[in-house]
């Protein structure tokens, strides 16, 4: 394969994002700078018009798996696939980036090779595309990961000693857990966004500690509403605290902007982004990560390593010990610049068929859409919602046996908001939800027939005999699903 030197810098804009020194793991002179073609997930040509480009970006992306047929009780049909929270299907562009890179392979920052010196070259390139994606300042640093519950964890070990995190009791697990109990000050589940702010407030004059940080979600993984982080980022800072922000559900959906946030962390996951690659993303300020231990000890992390002791490395490298992920990182590069190429056809696609979504669930009786803040808030395409008399795990089951559709039941590693939310002294409601997500995966005739299953079920019940075990529902007969299906590898 030919791979030709580039006599240009990427046609990306480039944000001045903290990189690590490619040094060898014992120590010498940084690698050369290696100048060659960039990474485009998504490729231009050089004559392509203004025009053109601008009719591609209208376009949507494709996802791998969009032709998917699944087995049913009443035979073969098109997945439904209403399962983005948990997972995104990967890009084609990222499926194309990927295949490129894997040509030419090699562990980065350690060998003189040609392909070891190209990958390397397009591992940093990766993580200045993904600082341009989140709206990195100059100074900030951008670490792979490999999942936000992975950035949060490195954030936490890199936090000033005695910091106290203010949380919300709305949070995913991965955003609520890793602090610490003894330094978390933990947040009732407002009722609406003055509430939230109102008791950030509070907390934040009550707890006068040296360090503080507010952590939020930018968008709920269990209702989909969007907490207006530059609110929040300005409240944090009046009060002299940092904030975080949670973006595993707003990553594929909204722009992310640390500067325009002004917020100072910000960490999400590729599998959540059409990169399921492995890789994940903390991005933020680089003085409390250069300071704090490094997040995993060994090569790569290190300046140098004597019999007196162990000088660390500084910038992102500090907290990417061993050998990268860098397959991962060119997945996530690629995802990240089709979806900043296409945000405007992707968010017009989601608008729809969430508006969709939220109107024919509204219509079918004993279906109760959940929220936090209320009906008229702001919200990514992510639903919850409970089936008067149904318990959600069956209606999951059911909406995949009988109808070919993806959901999720439960609580979502969100215990505390969703208990909050399906409170009910009388103990008449169901204690767990049903969640359709929708995205680039998803199609109008997969919303429709979902609220067309949905209405189905309440008014004439299941078309199948199912019965409960400690195991869970199953349906009576043969499982459809329980094909044999050849191993991928």
């Amino acid at each position: 394969m030919s791979v030709l030197p580039s006599t240009h810098p990427s046609t990306h804009s480039t944000r001045h994002a903290t990189r690590p020194a490619a040094s060898p793991c014992g120590g010498g002179s940084a690698a050369p700078a290696v100048r060659t073609r960039a990474l485009h997930a998504v490729p231009e040509s050089a004559g392509e018009s203004a025009a053109g480009s601008d009719t591609a970006a209208q376009a949507l992306p494709t996802v791998i798996g969009a032709g998917l047929r699944v087995p049913t009780l009443r035979g073969e049909t098109a997945y439904a696939n209403l399962d983005h929270a948990a997972s995104t299907p990967a890009l084609e562009t990222v499926r194309t980036a990927v295949d490129r890179a894997l040509e030419t392979y090699s562990s980065v920052h350690r060998g003189a090779g040609f392909a070891s010196r190209l990958t390397s070259a397009w591992y940093e390139q990766a993580r200045t595309e993904v600082a341009d994606f989140v709206g990195a300042r100059e100074g900030d640093s951008v670490v792979f990961t490999r999942t936000t519950t992975d950035s949060w964890a490195l954030l936490s070990k890199a936090l000033p000693s005695r910091t106290t995190v203010f949380v919300f009791g709305s949070e995913h697990h991965s955003t609520l857990l890793p602090w610490g109990r003894f330094r978390t000050v933990r947040l009732p589940v407002p009722q609406t966004l003055d509430d939230a702010y109102a008791l950030l407030d509070e907390a934040l004059s009550a707890h006068r500690s040296r360090h503080r940080l507010v952590v939020i979600a930018a968008a709920s993984n269990v209702t989909g509403e969007v907490w207006p982080v530059r609110r929040f980022a300005r409240l944090a800072h009046e009060h002299g605290a940092r904030i975080a922000v949670d973006a595993a559900q707003l990553s594929a959906h909204r722009r992310i902007d640390l500067a325009a946030w002004d917020a100072d962390y910000v960490a999400f996951s590729g599998h959540k982004t059409y990169a399921p690659y492995g890789a994940g993303v903390l991005a933020g300020r680089s003085d409390w990560l250069d300071a704090g231990a490094p997040y995993l000890f060994g090569g790569g992390a290190t300046r140098a390593v004597t019999e007196e002791g162990t000088a660390w490395a500084t910038g992102p490298a500090r907290h990417e010990g061993g050998s990268p992920n860098v397959i991962g990182a060119v997945a996530l590069a690629a995802a990240c610049a089709t979806i900043r190429r296409h945000a405007d056809a992707i968010e017009a696609h989601e608008t729809r068929l969430l508006e969709r979504l939220r109107s024919g669930l509204a219509e079918v009786p004993g279906v109760e859409v959940l929220s936090i803040f209320g009906d008229d808030s702001d919200r990514v395409g992510v639903v919850a919602f409970t089936v008067d008399g149904w318990d959600s795990a069956l209606v999951s089951q059911v909406l995949s046996v009988e109808h070919g559709i993806g959901v999720r039941d439960g609580k979502f590693c969100a215990h505390l908001l969703v208990d909050e939310l399906l409170e009910d002294p009388w103990g008449e409601r169901p204690v767990t939800a049903v969640r359709a997500s929708i995205g680039l995966g998803s199609t109008l005739e997969g919303v429709d027939r979902l609220v067309t299953a949905v209405a189905g079920l309440v008014e004439h019940g299941t078309a199948a005999t199912w019965s409960r075990t400690e195991a869970g529902w199953h349906v009576e007969g043969a499982d459809p699903r329980d094909v044999e299906v050849e191993r991928p590898w």
